[in-house]
């Protein structure tokens, strides 16, 4: 800042680049691909039936798969009946904004498909997949939380809130079976 008595002005120091933020539907679709991909390893993993990690892993990517295209699909019906008739190009923009869904899954795939090869059965790969979704879910929640400014004390209690919902998962995989 200049001040009168300076010959010269100072320089201002250089502004830090905010935080990069997820947006609000990547943030929402990589949610929903944690749970999505969650729910359905820990209900293919069935007690007393042959273990198949390999054929749990591609229905979990189709899943997510199908899942996103759905919600993409939804967002071009939606836009449909909307005034605007862009065409297909915003139907298609939509559909592949839904990428976080599949990514979010990719984990839980991958955990899978290292029980194929027998380095742990698919019940312990599961278990895996459930302890890191639940933990990315945490982080993702404390890390967007403190992105909006909050202290980290506001932003580990909304991760832990975030996590409740694999907990969640996690009781259920324990209870039915």
């Amino acid at each position: 800042m200049h001040h009168r008595a300076h010959r010269f002005p100072r320089p201002t120091p250089p502004r830090q680049a905010p935080e990069r933020q997820p947006s609000e539907t990547t943030l929402f679709s990589g949610i929903y691909g944690l749970v999505l991909a969650s729910a359905l390893a820990a209900a293919l993993d069935s007690p007393g039936e042959a273990s198949d990690p390999g054929s749990d892993a591609l229905w979990v990517l189709l899943t997510a798969l199908a899942s996103a295209a759905a919600h993409g699909y939804a967002h071009v019906v939606a836009h449909r009946l909307s005034a605007d008739h862009s065409g297909v190009g915003v139907g298609l923009r939509a559909m592949l904004a839904e990428w976080p869904v599949v990514a979010a899954a990719v984990p839980t795939v991958v955990l899978l498909l290292t029980a194929v090869p027998s380095w742990w059965t698919e019940s312990e790969a599961v278990s895996a997949a459930l302890v890191l979704n639940t933990l990315l879910l945490a982080g993702w929640g404390a890390w967007t939380a403190h992105g909006t400014g909050r202290g980290w004390a506001a932003s580990l209690r909304a991760g832990a809130a975030d996590m409740l919902i694999g907990l969640v998962i996690i009781g259920a995989n324990a209870l039915i079976k």
